[in-house]
């Protein structure tokens, strides 16, 4: 079905995927999850209208791209060339830019009734970026299971970080908010970050900190709630709240947990901390940082991740 008609002409369709006791509603506006529904109640914060995405949205359930996470001071150095890319979040360059995969229109490569494809095409210099990128992502339900593969190709050498933005609440949107939501998360390590939140470089240990998940803590029990940062992973994550859990595994090394504590009922339709991020990933402003996992991407290789989200 036809979900709205962009000022360009372009018009923009609602997939509607089912299978098992899971339904959801996949746009080709941004490749968003717009809902996800786990036996009628819906887990994922959405919009109403197209408009709304375009004017109101912090990137509710889109593909971020072509670099979700932060890149410091809008730039960096591949193979001997500086690459300046669009600056949107203070002194950074934040989910691939002002123009990024969230506000792209994607193609329909394929669908059936539990799955769909979407395709994009980012020519070379979109946002700053070389090389023309080829980006997949596959939605499919598997009963119990939001399941999400994302493909990447180029012609030329590039940097390339695909992750989901969606924004979850286990006790259903409008219920509350997701402070009283108990995580557990298979993560030793967490990214400190500067005042512009550009991680230091430290892979520091979570152990005696608020950053430390591997036992079960509620989101709002420390830290004000206000999480925004990148975790090492080791294993999986398991959130639970309103009688629902929600397991998470990956094949991406991290995860960028935000708690949605900038959201502020204003410009968004939604208020501080309505839903919580789990954007599996590798890690943020790795071009600048040679140390961590290289997100460089080449001609003739395929960049792949797998990222599911169990509820039970």
């Amino acid at each position: 079905m036809i979900f709205g008609t962009l000022p360009s002409g372009r018009q923009v369709e609602q997939v509607e995927l089912s299978s098992g006791r899971l339904r959801a509603e996949v746009l080709t506006y941004g490749a968003i999850v717009r809902t996800l529904e786990v036996s009628g109640r819906n887990v994922v914060l959405g919009l109403d209208t197209l408009d709304d995405y375009r004017t109101r949205s912090r990137y509710f359930g889109a593909v971020v791209g072509r670099y979700g996470n932060r890149i410091a001071g809008g730039r960096f150095t591949l193979d001997g060339t500086e690459y300046r890319l669009p600056v949107n979040n203070g002194p950074n360059s934040l989910h691939g830019g002002t123009e990024g995969f969230d506000s792209k229109v994607w193609t329909i490569a394929d669908r059936g009734d539990a799955s769909v494809t979407l395709t994009l095409v980012s020519p070379d210099g979109d946002q700053g970026y070389p090389g023309t990128l080829t980006a997949s992502v596959t939605y499919t339900l598997e009963d119990d299971a939001l399941r999400i593969d994302y493909t990447a190709e180029t012609d030329a050498p590039t940097v390339v970080n695909l992750t989901n933005h969606s924004y979850f609440n286990l006790k259903g949107v409008g219920e509350g908010d997701i402070l009283d939501h108990v995580i557990r998360m298979e993560a030793d390590h967490y990214l400190p970050v500067d005042a512009d939140k550009i991680p230091t470089g430290e892979l520091a240990p979570v152990k005696g900190t608020p950053f430390d998940f591997t036992e079960p803590h509620t989101v709002g029990e420390r830290y004000d709630g206000a999480y925004d940062h990148c975790f090492v992973l080791n294993g999986g994550i398991t959130v639970a709240a309103g009688g629902l859990t929600m397991e998470v595994t990956t094949t991406e090394p991290g995860v960028q947990f935000y708690a949605g504590s900038m959201l502020d009922g204003v410009e968004t339709p939604y208020g501080p901390f309505a839903g919580l991020c789990l954007e599996t990933q590798h890690f943020p402003d790795s071009p600048n940082q040679p140390q961590f996992p290289s997100t460089v991407l080449r001609p003739g290789e395929r960049r792949t991740s797998t990222t599911t989200y169990r509820f039970i």
